[in-house]
């Protein structure tokens, strides 16, 4: 009978520093402790400017250190064309502008980063219950020639920018293309505007990509990091 009694106690000590332990444990790898409040994530607030201005420098940086040599003309794109990702056309997650001052080239880095932005919005919408929509891209990799061109005629273009290094890419904030038309089912460009940019939020969230809210170009100008 005291056998039994020894044993009933062992196992009732082990049971309690059991008990003990896991409570330790639970403390020590992450638990919420009584008094102490969960961390709130960084959300998007509507506020464009304040949330994405990242400034030239950092967009610059970046791209020269991810991107390739500034192009003199389109025809240079040939010599890197094992550097450059021509953007795939078939994909049903975007439209294009008339690219008249850009080609739709981008390094593998920046390429993934479009790809995801429009896949994410897709998602978003999605997930949301809202009609499907495509992005409008409107400019991408653009040569010495191209930025001449187009400082004749846009006194607010850079000469140097980073376009000339395929790291950047600009996506409207204005202008969205409904999948299936649909007039009675239209969401207004300004809501598509706010799940765009909390797809954007998040990825620069992750140090994926640099963003310049352009008024005056209705545009994301958006870098890849």
């Amino acid at each position: 009978m005291r056998n039994v009694f020894y044993i009933f106690l062992l196992f009732a000590s082990l049971l309690l520093y059991s008990c003990g332990s896991g409570k330790a444990n639970s403390d020590e790898s992450g638990s919420i402790i009584e008094g102490e409040k969960p961390e709130r994530p960084k959300r998007f607030t509507g506020n464009y400017n304040l949330e994405f201005n990242d400034l030239q420098d950092l967009h610059m940086s970046s791209a020269e250190e991810l991107g390739i040599p500034p192009l003199e003309s389109r025809d240079d794109t040939i010599k890197y064309r094992k550097k450059l990702v021509r953007l795939p056309d078939e994909l049903e997650l975007y439209r294009t502008y008339d690219l008249t001052h850009s080609v739709p080239f981008l390094v593998p880095t920046a390429a993934k980063l479009f790809i995801d932005i429009a896949h994410n919005f897709r998602d978003s919408l999605y997930s949301k219950d809202l009609p499907l929509y495509k992005l409008y891209l409107t400019s991408v990799l653009r040569s010495d020639d191209d930025v001449a061109s187009l400082t004749t005629r846009n006194t607010n273009a850079s000469h140097n920018s980073t376009h000339r290094y395929g790291t950047t890419f600009d996506i409207s904030w204005k202008r969205f293309d409904q999948v299936v038309p649909d007039s009675t089912n239209e969401v207004m460009p300004e809501r598509l505007k706010l799940v765009l940019a909390q797809v954007i939020y998040d990825l620069k969230n992750e140090d994926r990509c640099y963003v310049k809210h352009e008024r005056q170009q209705a545009c994301f100008h958006i870098t890849a990091r």
